[in-house]
């Protein structure tokens, strides 16, 4: 019976804690590769739930369609301990994000 008194107390105190404050948020991860005139990755992930990653590169170099397509990810934690990810693509036919809480067309 203690055991799941104290279960019930751990689990109520850590319910109960405080969110952590996002200006209080320290990067726990980073990369960063920059690999010229041809592209770049990188990604990072933050102590509050925030992460986020990202890759480009030149594609048709030195021809006339010269374009720089970039893919990428980001997640983070609403206020309300929602989990939200943003999924995008920018080429030559514009920014083009999707996501599960985003209005499909």
């Amino acid at each position: 019976m203690k055991l799941a008194i104290f279960f019930v107390v751990f689990i109520t105190a850590a319910l109960a804690a405080p969110q952590q404050d996002p200006k209080q948020a320290t990067i726990i991860r980073y990369e960063n590769d920059n690999i010229g005139l041809e592209g770049y990755n990188f990604a990072f992930e933050t102590s509050d739930g925030t992460s986020r990653q990202e890759q480009a590169e030149l594609k048709n170099v030195g021809t006339e369609n010269e374009a720089l397509v970039v893919r990428g990810t980001i997640s983070w934690v609403a206020p309300d301990g929602q989990q939200y990810t943003l999924n995008y693509i920018a080429d030559e036919n514009g920014f083009q994000p999707s996501g599960a809480h985003l209005p499909q067309a």
